[in-house]
């Protein structure tokens, strides 16, 4: 920002009786100060372009509401401005104006006469009220003096600003200099322009500029303390320091973290039980007390998301249509009606009885006979979560009841983190491979889930981590195991076991039509007209190739014959 001498054609200025005016939203212009800035939008470079055949001449007033997708009205514009050349005139390619903008005089908008299309204005010029006594000397001086420190103690503004600040004369002019390169917002620039009093306009000014002298020796004090209260292998915690000393400065030691404000705002939000939101207060006292960078602070917050993160009371409506779980479970299977039959009736307890306890069921039988899948068509069936957790090969009891908080690492036993995943209190969680728990020095994990399936237990389970009670009551638990002999008594005394034996030479043959053969040509990138796996083909594959109860082997067969295709195919032997 400069005050330049006025070009040639700028010095006879005289103000039209009427101005296109240009909104100004984010940028201000004050008389005789130059300033850059970009047009954009239709209706603003037509203004340009006429401005620029006529006299170069248009009117700066600043709206009063910031940018928005609405057009302004006259009444969202004030109603003192300034007059502006246009000294430079460069326009961009993606329809944008670059202009460099001189402003001429203040002058007060009397009626707008036209709105499309842009803004055009009746306008009369305004005089300063100019009076020069010891008090405008004085002010001049204590406003160049304050503006002095700004420029020493910014590090945005050049130091030509001060000197080019003593070079001017006018005490009004001198007072829209100061104001136009501060750091204030327009708001507070528009102030400065509506007062015709010079004096006034001085002491204005002097007040804004006392202000951001203050800020600025704050800033640097504060700046000051930071860097000696940290040495050269502590610069990680500059930022904290920083923020230390400025609430020093400001008086606020004793006021809680933002961080601990937000947990307590988060514990009030989430309705947790009693139990579980006295422990949270309880933890959160002791997070305020601790440092940030302490490990114990680390150890307190993750508890605290934690127990946050649980689905306390968030749960999905069960879909209880009988009709539509019967159609998904034979969309999704073939045979296997005993277990479809024991499915649909707990589904019609549970629509007669919403509160009923329902048994533990177990799918047991040989590999690839459609356990898993079977409860993945339940949860579609209800409309509920699916999570699952295999169990082959746990010996830590540690997997199913957590870590003590004591230990390093310390995590949630795999129950609750399954349940954290399913962001539901009621989904389907199904225990894969339950007859492979082991049990060695570190615990018996089958011990653990005694607690986990029994319904009379399960709504008070308790987490080593967590150490309050956790309701389990409303998941419906499933477990899978091919043999039931390693089961321990205890734990199979809790499953109602369904047996899945294996499918029949005729059952092979439909599952193989109905799904593998439509799967395995999707997955090798065969249309339905390039293979055509007969049901004499079928059956020659299951009694030749795949002698098994469940259909894994089958299904890599039938992967087998439509890879030779694919390559065939590839190597265009066939189309």
């Amino acid at each position: 920002m400069t005050e330049p001498k006025p070009p040639e054609e700028t010095k006879t200025f005289t103000l039209p009786e009427v101005l296109p005016i240009l909104p100004l939203y984010n940028v201000f212009v004050f008389p005789k100060m130059m300033l850059p800035m970009e047009v954009v939008g239709e209706e603003s470079m037509k203004l340009v372009d006429d401005a620029m055949a006529r006299d170069r001449l248009i009117g700066l007033v600043k709206a009063k509401k910031p940018q928005a997708d609405e057009p302004l009205t006259a009444e969202d514009m004030y109603s003192v401005g300034t007059a502006g050349v246009i000294l430079r005139m460069a326009k961009t390619v993606d329809n944008k104006a670059q202009l460099l903008v001189q402003g001429i005089s203040r002058f007060k908008v009397l009626a707008f006469t036209e709105v499309q299309p842009y803004f055009k204005a009746k306008v009369a010029p305004i005089e300063e009220i100019a009076v020069k006594d010891l008090e405008v000397e004085a002010l001049v001086a204590n406003l160049l003096t304050l503006f002095d420190s700004i420029v020493k103690l910014s590090p945005f503004l050049p130091q030509e600003f001060g000197l080019m600040a003593k070079s001017i004369t006018d005490p009004g002019t001198l007072a829209d200099m100061i104001a136009s390169v501060i750091n204030a917002d327009v708001e507070e620039k528009q102030k400065i322009l509506e007062i015709l009093d010079v004096k006034e306009r001085l002491r204005e000014v002097t007040r804004l500029v006392n202000h951001q002298v203050e800020v600025l020796e704050l800033g640097n004090k504060i700046q000051s303390q930071v860097k000696s209260d940290i040495d050269k292998s502590q610069r990680e915690y500059y930022l904290r320091q920083q923020l230390k000393a400025i609430r020093q400065e400001l008086g606020e030691n004793d006021e809680p973290k933002v961080e601990v404000e937000d947990y307590r705002a988060k514990i009030e939000k989430k309705n947790l039980p009693g139990e579980a939101k006295k422990e949270a207060l309880r933890e959160l006292e002791r997070l305020s007390r601790m440092h940030p960078s302490s490990a114990e602070y680390t150890v307190s917050s993750t508890y605290l998301d934690w127990l946050l993160s649980l689905p306390w009371t968030e749960s999905t409506e069960d879909n209880l249509d009988i009709a539509k779980a019967r159609r998904v479970l034979d969309e999704d299977h073939y045979g296997l009606e005993k277990p479809k039959k024991r499915i649909i009736e707990y589904l019609a307890v549970r629509k007669l009885k919403p509160d009923s306890k329902g048994p533990i069921l177990c799918f047991a039988g040989p590999p690839g006979t459609g356990k898993t899948s079977l409860g993945h068509s339940i949860a579609r069936a209800m409309g509920r979560k699916f999570i699952r957790m295999s169990l082959g090969g746990v010996h830590d009891e540690a997997e199913i009841r957590g870590h003590r908080r004591t230990y390093v690492g310390a995590l949630p036993g795999r129950i609750i983190q399954g349940m954290r995943r399913a962001e539901s209190r009621n989904p389907i969680f199904m225990l894969d491979e339950i007859d492979k728990v082991g049990s060695d020095f570190r615990g018996d994990p089958s011990s653990a889930l005694l607690e986990v399936l029994d319904p009379e237990q399960n709504f008070s389970f308790s987490d080593h981590y967590l150490d309050v009670p956790f309701d389990l009551s409303k998941v419906m638990f499933i477990t899978t195991a091919n043999v039931l002999e390693t089961i321990p008594p205890a734990l199979h005394d809790r499953l109602e076991v369904i047996e899945l034996p294996g499918y029949t030479l005729d059952e092979k043959v439909e599952i193989a039509v109905r799904y593998l053969i439509p799967r395995q040509r999707e997955a090798n990138g065969l249309q339905a007209a390039q293979i055509r796996i007969g049901k004499g083909a079928i059956r020659g594959i299951i009694s030749g190739y795949t002698r098994e109860a469940g259909v894994r082997n089958l299904e890599r067969e039938i992967a087998s014959v439509c890879r030779g295709v694919a390559s065939r195919i590839a190597e265009g032997a066939i189309r």
